[in-house]
């Protein structure tokens, strides 16, 4: 069911992925929210300034005392009656008419305040001939610029409503505009009456903040009244907006880019992903054809290395199962050839006509054939694991001297007594030998090339196991060389060939042609070669055969 489930999924799950909108992928709306967050900080800082807001206030504050000391020395000059050695007391009239020229042009409201904290005069209801209250009227507009100061009022009166909702004007005391106001609602004259410069920020109830600044109006040290300097924070506000309306503009082209640069960038990223997803899920699901991978290794980033890998991993893929249909039927015809003879035999053994001695001789190739199929099932199931052990298996440092060199003493000591062959080592490298793999399965390799040696020397002669190494810290050569008759110069690669077994000096099928091809699957796996040649004379003729197995030096040695 499981299986069945699995299969009948798979076509869904490839339509599902190529429905897939890619502007709208989970990884694009993740790089679009990451690339947004500094956005959206720089679009808050726009709109709360309360920092920038605050310098403004102190320098209002600072520019009020400073404009206030000017006018307070200039009514003190002025406005004062009497002399150095007298009593000084202030001129009311004169200290008005003064007042009133000199903060008109600024539009700043003044008061005046006595040393005895009497309102001596108010700018806000003073004129220069006496106590008129002047409110200049606007110019004339046409129907235009009455439209266009329309537009900008709503434009002020939207700033001023974001100006109100962020500042912080809770945090200031009332400012209650009163007919007669004294100097207790004032506490800042009240300082300046003692000498002292003050300032206080008070909060009106349409939102805006009302700066004031007081600073004593004193001649020859004797301090004759208060001055008392009044400002909105329109200005302020406007300044605000300006620069709340430069960092939002510049917030929104950054806003813009950045959302056109992460669709670029996510789609540099997920559309090959996506590619690749699906190309991977053609593969899983072909049958017959074989999908291609499509190319992305000129990127020369990260998704070009998975590319390359995934192609690698396909073509590996192929291979892999090129490897298993071709192993299987080369493994279905081998297993014919004895079963079709075991067969004949048996059915002959059936007969009744038979004498004993026929019965025998079948019944020896009866056994015959049984202990071949015993062999190459063996070495059938030998070679089926070989290759999940090599990849399971764990590499690591061989010494290859030791290794070789115990082995060698194994063989002089049973194959000379056995078919009167000598097996001598020899060492033509330097130290150290360590190699790159596994000594098992490299002791695999060598006992299977040295038996191949040995059934093929005749009585008395030598095998010559020779350890060296390349120049230039190159890879370890072993040779085994042996004074046999050679190898066919057509069949130096076809030996390495499963199932490939040509021995006219040994009884047919007492080998499955495995151990070769075993020998080289093990080298190509650890990165290492094996090849066959022949040792020739001077005048050419076939001295033996050779066997040189390169194999790879250990990571981190030279």
């Amino acid at each position: 069911m499981t299986a069945a489930t699995t299969s009948s999924d798979s076509p869904s799950l490839l339509r599902r992925r190529r429905s897939v909108d890619r502007s709208h992928s989970p990884l694009t709306r993740r790089i679009l929210l990451l690339n947004l967050i500094p956005v959206a900080l720089l679009t808050l800082g726009a709109v709360y300034l309360s920092d920038y807001e605050d310098e403004l206030i102190d320098t209002e504050l600072a520019s009020l005392l400073v404009q206030g000391e000017m006018v307070a020395a200039g009514i003190g000059e002025v406005a004062v009656v009497g002399g150095e050695t007298t009593v000084n007391r202030m001129d009311a009239d004169a200290a008005r008419q003064l007042l009133t020229r000199l903060v008109r042009p600024t539009g700043v409201r003044a008061r005046l305040f006595s040393e005895t904290g009497e309102l001596l005069g108010d700018s806000a209801v003073l004129s220069e001939v006496g106590r008129i209250h002047v409110v200049p009227l606007p110019p004339p507009e046409t129907p235009t610029e009455a439209k266009i100061d329309a537009e900008i009022d709503w434009t002020d009166r939207v700033g001023d409503w974001i100006n109100r909702q962020l500042s912080r004007v809770d945090r200031y005391p009332e400012y209650v505009e009163r007919p007669a106001p004294t100097l207790r609602e004032f506490p800042e004259a009240a300082s300046a009456l003692r000498g002292f410069n003050a300032s206080a920020v008070r909060s009106a109830g349409d939102g805006r903040l009302i700066l004031s600044a007081a600073v004593p109006v004193q001649r020859y040290k004797q301090v004759l009244g208060a001055l008392l300097l009044t400002r909105d924070n329109r200005a302020i506000a406007a300044s605000l907006r300006e620069v709340r309306y430069d960092m939002l503009t510049i917030a929104a082209a950054a806003l813009g880019i950045t959302v056109l640069l992460s669709l670029y960038l996510a789609g540099t990223i997920t559309q090959p992903i996506v590619r690749l997803a699906r190309a991977a899920d053609e593969v899983r699901l072909a049958r017959e054809s074989r999908p291609a991978i499509p190319d992305l290794g000129k990127r020369g980033d990260e998704i070009g290395d998975l590319n390359d890998a995934l192609r690698s991993m396909t073509e590996a893929l192929w291979l892999r199962i090129n490897t298993i249909e071709s192993f299987a039927a080369d493994v279905a015809h081998e297993l014919k050839n004895p079963l079709t003879s075991l067969r004949s035999a048996i059915e002959m053994v059936g007969r009744p006509d038979l004498d004993h001695e026929r019965r025998s001789r079948l019944m020896t190739i009866v056994m015959d054939d049984i202990n071949r199929l015993n062999r190459l099932i063996s070495d059938i199931s030998d070679a089926s694991r070989l290759d999940a052990e090599l990849m399971r298996g764990e590499v690591k440092p061989v010494e290859l001297e030791a290794l070789l060199r115990d082995m060698v003493n194994h063989y002089a000591a049973t194959a000379n007594q056995k078919s009167g062959v000598e097996v001598e080592f020899r060492v033509a490298a330097n130290p150290p030998y360590v190699a790159h793999g596994h000594d098992g399965r490299y002791g695999q390799v060598f006992r299977n090339v040295i038996d191949n040696a040995l059934s093929f020397s005749p009585q008395g002669s030598r095998i010559l196991v020779e350890l060296s190494r390349e120049p230039r810290n190159g890879p370890f050569v072993v040779t085994i060389d042996d004074e046999g008759p050679g190898i066919p110069e057509d069949n130096l690669e076809s030996i390495f060939q499963r199932f490939y077994s040509e021995r006219p000096t040994e009884h047919f099928g007492q080998h499955s042609g495995l151990g070769l091809s075993i020998c080289r699957q093990i080298m190509e796996t650890y990165g290492g070669s094996i090849t066959a040649s022949n040792r020739r004379a001077p005048d050419g003729k076939v001295l033996g055969s050779r066997f040189t197995v390169r194999i790879p030096v250990a990571t981190g040695r030279k």
